[in-house]
């Protein structure tokens, strides 16, 4: 018998973000690590805040939302904002609830721009790395790339002469 086309959505889910996400995932790994990181790095947090103003999107948010750009490779904040809408798993990860609003990509720009430009955040990254190298989760045995993201890197169309043709993607092959 053909089954029906459910058109009706549910107003209310009761399945928790947490439950979508597979016990197994690597994610699940690398998040317990972040966090651990986070949890260590808090003091340093406190102090940057400021009392008085807007709040500003939390520090641990916007490490772990740069972190999956980097892991996913995400070309833009644009994009990143995009899956963070829609992508349960992104939503995890970075710690947003289902109904949790996503920031405006220029809200999110500013604060990555003046959260890179300190030391916290280099001090974030050094320690993923190291303590994901020391549980195992670096490997050097396999290494991809991105083509059309060196092409557009490089500009190639500043490095071909005039007159010569691309011979195209074939001569990789």
């Amino acid at each position: 018998m053909h089954g029906q086309e459910d058109l009706q959505t549910s107003m209310f889910s009761d399945i928790s973000l947490e439950e979508r996400v597979p016990r197994s995932h690597p994610l699940r790994r690398l998040r317990g690590l972040v966090d651990m990181i986070l949890g260590e790095m808090g003091g340093l947090f406190d102090e940057v805040y400021s009392h008085t103003g807007r709040p500003s999107i939390p520090l641990e948010y916007l490490l772990r939302a740069l972190l999956l750009q980097t892991l996913f490779t995400v070309r833009s904040e644009r994009q990143l904002m995009e899956q963070l809408d829609y992508n349960l798993l992104f939503r995890w990860f970075v710690g947003l609830g289902m109904d949790a609003p996503v920031w405006d990509r220029t809200v999110f720009s500013i604060n990555r721009d003046r959260l890179l430009c300190t030391e916290m955040a280099r001090e974030f990254f050094q320690r993923v790395l190291q303590r994901a190298e020391w549980q195992g989760f670096v490997s050097d045995e396999h290494f991809s790339v991105d083509g059309s993201l060196i092409e557009a890197w490089a500009s190639h169309k500043s490095f071909v002469k005039r007159g010569w043709q691309w011979p195209g993607p074939s001569v990789w092959a």
